[in-house]
Order: C-alpha cells, then sequence, then structure tokens
C-alpha cells in the first residue's frame, strides 16, 4: 500500500528584518529622488517564502510626505520631497513588512523596522547683514536694511565711524556652520576715502574728505570656506560741516495771547500786540546767514 502525504504550509512565521533599527544623517541639500536607506538594507525576510508587502509611514508631525519607499514590493527609501532645516532637522520612520496585501482578509504576519532620520544642516544661504527682519515671518529669509553715518568735512576721525542702525555685522545663518565673515569695500569708495576691517566689520577713515558729497558705498560679507556665499550692504555716508555751536532761542520766555472760541490751527499772537503772530525762533552760531 502506498500512501502519499502531501504537507501544506500554515503561515505561521512573521517576517525578519535584518536590522530593526537604522539611523541614518541626511544633508539638508539632498536632491530629490537620491536613495537614503538602500533596498538591501531594508528588506525582510520571511521562512514561509510569502511574498513581503510593505508600507512606510511617519510618527513626527509636519514630515509626512518627506521620505517614501519605491514600491510596494520595493523598500528602498528614497527623498521625495526637498528638506528645509528650519522645519525640522529629524524623524522618526515606521517601515511595515507583512506577509499579505493590507486588504488581504487572511491572517496576516507583520515586522516593523524604525528608521531614524537625521537632518543636517547645508550651506544653502549667503550671509545676512544685521540687524534683519523676517520677510513674512519666514526665518529663512532676512531683510536689511541700509547702514547710514556721517563724517565732518576736512576734518580726520581716528576712530571707527558710528553707524545707524548699528556697526557692519553679518552672520551665516546656517548656524551650525556658522562660517567666519570677512568684509571688504567693493563699489562708492572714491579716492579711497574709507576702509573696512575685514575681521570685524569696522568702518575707518583713510583721509580728510573735502567735498560736500555723500558717499554711497557697497561693503560686501564672504564666507571664508565658500566665497560663492556673498551678500553686499549699502552704506551711506553723509558729509557735513562740523558744529561748534548749539542752537538757542532768540528770548528766554515768549508770551502770547489766544482768543476764546476760535477754530483749531489759529494763530497765537504776540501779548500785547493781538495783530502779530507769535513767532519762535532759535539760532545757531554755525549757521550765522541761515
Amino acid at each position: 500500500l502506498e500512501i502519499l502525504v502531501t504537507i501544506l504550509n500554515e503561515n505561521d512565521n512573521s517576517p525578519v528584518f535584518a536590522q530593526p533599527n537604522l539611523t541614518r544623517d541626511v544633508p539638508e541639500d539632498t536632491k530629490v529622488d537620491t536613495a537614503i536607506v538602500a533596498r538591501e538594507e531594508l528588506s525582510a525576510t520571511d521562512a514561509d517564502l510569502d511574498t513581503i508587502y510593505y508600507e512606510l509611514t511617519t510618527t513626527v508631525q509636519d514630515t509626512d510626505g518627506y521620505f517614501a519607499i519605491r514600491g510596494v514590493n520595493n523598500p528602498e527609501i528614497y527623498l521625495q520631497k526637498a528638506l528645509d532645516y528650519d522645519k525640522f532637522n529629524s524623524t522618526t520612520l515606521l517601515l511595515y513588512a507583512r506577509d499579505r496585501p493590507v486588504t488581504s482578509p487572511d491572517h496576516t504576519n507583520t515586522a516593523t523596522a524604525t528608521i531614524t532620520i537625521v537632518i543636517k544642516q547645508s550651506d544653502t544661504r549667503a550671509p545676512w547683514f544685521l540687524p534683519c527682519s523676517y520677510l513674512h515671518n519666514d526665518t529663512s529669509v532676512c531683510i536689511s536694511s541700509p547702514y547710514s553715518g556721517r563724517v565732518n568735512i576736512s576734518e580726520m576721525s581716528t576712530e571707527p565711524l558710528l553707524l545707524e542702525p548699528g556697526p557692519i555685522y553679518a552672520v551665516d545663518p546656517d548656524y551650525t556652520i556658522s562660517d567666519r565673515i570677512v568684509y571688504s569695500i567693493v563699489g562708492g569708495n572714491t579716492d579711497e576715502v574709507f576702509s573696512v576691517d575685514a575681521d570685524t566689520g569696522n568702518l575707518t577713515m583713510n583721509k580728510i574728505v573735502t567735498s560736500p558729497d555723500s558717499f554711497l558705498l557697497q561693503v560686501m560679507a564672504t564666507q571664508v570656506s565658500n566665497i560663492r556665499k556673498y551678500s553686499v550692504a549699502t552704506v551711506e555716508i553723509k558729509v557735513i560741516n562740523k558744529s561748534y555751536y548749539p542752537p538757542y532761542f532768540e528770548k528766554g520766555v515768549y508770551n502770547g495771547t489766544a482768543f476764546v472760541g476760535l477754530p483749531q490751527r489759529s494763530f497765537v499772537y504776540q501779548a500785547g500786540d493781538p495783530s502779530t503772530p507769535l513767532v519762535i525762533t532759535a539760532m545757531d552760531m554755525d549757521f550765522p546767514d541761515v
């Protein structure tokens, strides 16, 4: 008597990841569609020799959609959307491996792998001159105002010039890199009257100014390790006559008369002379002809 016994394979084994926990550092400027974790590192095995179906999710809010897998049977993780370090610098992905399709009514065994993604800031932005204001509350764009100052005609200043809204100063906005900044004047410096300290940004005079014409300097801030990352700020220097005397009023006390019932913006008249408007005047010895 010959008896043929057929052993039926039962789905009694779960898929297994060789590396259930992975960490990857991803530069911020990684190009879209770049592979982040190779298929070989993420493929699960199943002792039942079933086909494995994969699904990728994220556990960190507002980081969905940046990473994806190539296909339901291909677990290679790739970058699906451009990264921005200012929006988030890490996320955690969960990769599920099932031995049945998600929609299958049959009993399904599942394995899970955890992939930690750490975003590394890249040198993507040029220096910012300070102070500056964010554009529409976007912390990736900061707009600075022009600098301004003044010097006296025919007078040499040996100290760094005082500027508004503050001294010339720029920073690398990619703050985890924080490259050193150097300064130079690249325009508007007629007759080389001014110079800027390459390290501090202090603006000083090389010679006196003999003309009342203003200067409109162009000062460039450059990153030391990447000269293609630079910004240019405008510095307006006005040339004025030196003021030796403070202004003064012609009188110490002015007396006037206001009439009841007059409309707004009516004249106040001199006391004792209701036909002559009251005029308050000041003088300055630096401008005797004015």
